[in-house]
């Protein structure tokens, strides 16, 4: 891989590039942008460029070449899902005293390391912020700058504090990467200390372009419907789960009709009766709740006179033949419900009875 294989924000890139060229790259850089849209995917890249022991120019600007022991070592954290995952499982086979104690960091390379929020409360922690702090201040021994990439913009406060003295003294060597759908999550000083760059989202013709060739397998309506439903960003138009979100949307839309019609409730239990407690219980819940909120918007915008935006394109009708029972207040109301419900799988909440009862609920 090398720059040319980046899709889309080509004057974004360019101007990252030529910083580089000219030996003149921030120290503190956040890229914002839409989930999927290659936030991470171009800080990687530009990791790799910056240590690349045999650097090569594409377009007349600095790349990298994907085959040196740095380009590669580091290309083995590309795959963040699969790295998080693997640090996560390990943190479990620890004691469960050194377990509180070990903070989730992804590091295939001495001077590249990556830092995604924690789980359970999937916020930066202190803990994380320290071991930069660590070691950002240590000239890089196999490499020629230390880089650190934050995959999200949710710091605990005390961490995000922390940062904030890095970014008052940054080592010469050092760059820091800030990933985040929304800036204005980051502290203002932590902003005002940082040069920023937004990634766009894609036009939809082009993502489904990009689909027609890498998801052979859709066929031409549900590549317009991933297209819509991933917002113009590749990243997940690519990994989505097609399958997975018409099932959700299926329950979605028994739980939305059981409400307006307020007869049968036997659709309904039969749904709901699925969701219950565990990991798997939750993800699929968390799926369900994404999609009745992707359902409730489509109905606003054909209930306001605006069916064209529509992101559910394959169910047209009967999202038109829902919104004739509806009204902007029902879905005003609605979507209440459905924040509440997700309130409740916080504190842990029977789901399958919180789901009941956010139908019930609605009944006209």
């Amino acid at each position: 891989m090398s720059f040319r294989d980046f899709h889309g924000n080509a004057d974004v890139v360019k101007r990252l590039r030529k910083m580089l060229a000219v030996d003149r790259f921030p120290h503190a850089v956040i890229l914002a942008g839409p989930e999927g849209a290659g936030k991470y995917t171009l800080a990687q890249m530009l990791a790799k460029t910056m240590n690349c022991l045999s650097p090569v120019s594409t377009g007349g600007l600095p790349d990298y070449c994907g085959k040196c022991s740095n380009c590669t070592r580091i290309a083995q954290s590309d795959d963040l899902a699969a790295r998080f995952t693997e640090a996560v499982e390990a943190r479990e086979d620890l004691r469960e005293v050194d377990k509180k104690e070990t903070r989730i960091l992804i590091q295939s390379h001495p001077e590249v390391m990556a830092i995604p929020p924690d789980p359970p409360q999937m916020l930066i922690k202190i803990g994380q912020v320290r071991r930069v702090i660590e070691t950002i201040y240590y000239k890089p021994s196999e490499a020629r700058r230390r880089v650190y990439i934050f995959t999200d913009s949710a710091f605990m406060k005390e961490a995000a504090n922390s940062l904030l003295k890095v970014l008052e003294e940054p080592p010469d060597f050092a760059t820091l990467f800030l990933l985040t759908t929304n800036p204005g999550e980051l502290l203002p000083t932590i902003r005002s200390r940082s040069v920023t760059f937004s990634l766009s989202a894609l036009p939809l013709a082009e993502v489904e372009s990009y689909l027609a060739e890498k998801r052979p397998e859709w066929n031409v309506r549900q590549r317009q419907l991933v297209a819509r439903l991933s917002g113009g960003a590749i990243g997940k138009a690519h990994s989505f789960d097609l399958a997975a979100y018409t099932a959700a949307r299926a329950d979605g839309l028994v739980l939305l009709q059981s409400a307006v019609n307020a007869n049968d409730h036997t659709p309904l239990f039969r749904a709901t009766e699925a969701y219950r407690a565990g990991i798997e219980g939750k993800d699929k819940t968390d799926a369900l709740i994404r999609a009745l909120y992707s359902l409730l918007e489509d109905l606003l915008l054909v209930t306001e006179g605006s069916p064209e935006l529509i992101r559910n394109t394959d169910i047209v009708t009967e999202l038109k033949k829902l919104s004739t029972q509806t009204d902007f207040e029902w879905l005003a109301h609605a979507a209440q419900g459905l924040g509440r419900v997700e309130y409740g799988m916080r504190r842990n909440l029977l789901r399958s009875l919180s789901l009941d009862a956010f139908a019930t609920a609605l009944e006209r």
